[in-house]
């Protein structure tokens, strides 16, 4: 008589397994190198270990450790420097590395000249508040410059509203608060490229400006932080129904 008991052991069923993803060695690297910065295990300014000690170490390749480098370069998590003293150090990640990933997000999608009038007026009376509150003499410092650029009436449109976006910048950065700050420098960035145009910055543009910006100034110096996002947002508004009756634009051009 068989022996089913032996028979349903010996079948063999069909095994699928899933396709299995096996990270590059260069990615694998990057994140152990990546994880132990923002740790702090190595602190700014550190310099890592040279290309053929990572190689002995790691047991890498040489195009895989220097790929690795280039990988925590492009995030903004180590400067590479050539020369008998160079190498790769480590630094921080800051306002300017939010400001590049933000700009990259307006750029590859095409954002409109009107979301980013809108997204400027969700932050700027924030950030205007904010920098009454914390706002330093050093602060201050920086605003008053860009105010007095801002008022020069001999300059060009370009060193007009590269005055208009240190001010900007410079309210931002006195928020002490370095997300806000790299929002707004993108966003500024992205303003300035599609308002360079002498047909809507005429000169009374340029004297509405100067005067809203002296009265946000004035808030922020008195830290009255009320006043100071009042003032803002009524400055902003005004300008984005402005550039909103002439803008026709569906992309906006950051310079490199």
């Amino acid at each position: 008589m068989p022996d089913d008991t032996s028979d349903q052991q010996n079948i063999r069923h069909a095994v699928r397994l899933n396709p299995i993803l096996v990270p590059k060695a260069s990615d694998v690297l990057a994140e152990e190198l990546r994880e132990r910065i923002l740790h702090g295990e190595f602190p700014e300014g550190t310099a890592l270990p040279p290309e053929r000690d990572l190689v002995t170490q790691t047991r890498m390749s040489r195009t895989t450790v220097r790929e690795a480098l280039r990988i925590l370069e492009v995030q903004g998590l180590v400067t590479i420097r050539a020369g008998r003293t160079g190498g790769a150090f480590v630094q921080r990640p800051g306002g300017e590395s939010v400001a590049d990933s933000v700009a990259l997000v307006i750029r590859g999608q095409q954002i409109r000249m009107a979301a980013l009038m809108e997204t400027r007026e969700a932050i700027e009376p924030n950030c205007a508040e904010l920098a009454a509150r914390y706002r330093s003499e050093e602060d201050l410092t920086r605003i008053d410059a860009a105010n007095e650029a801002l008022a020069a009436e001999e300059d060009s449109l370009a060193e007009f509203l590269q005055a208009n976006i240190d001010w900007h910048i410079a309210v931002a950065t006195a928020t002490h608060n370095e997300l806000l700050s790299g929002f707004m420098l993108a966003i500024s960035r992205a303003i300035y490229a599609a308002t360079d145009n002498q047909s809507f910055v005429d000169a009374e543009v340029r004297r509405t400006t100067v005067l809203a910006h002296k009265s946000i100034t004035k808030a922020i110096r008195d830290r009255d932080p009320v006043a100071a996002a009042r003032r803002m947002k009524r400055h902003v508004h005004a300008y984005a129904e402005a550039i909103q009756e002439i803008d026709e634009r569906t992309e906006i051009v950051i310079p490199a």
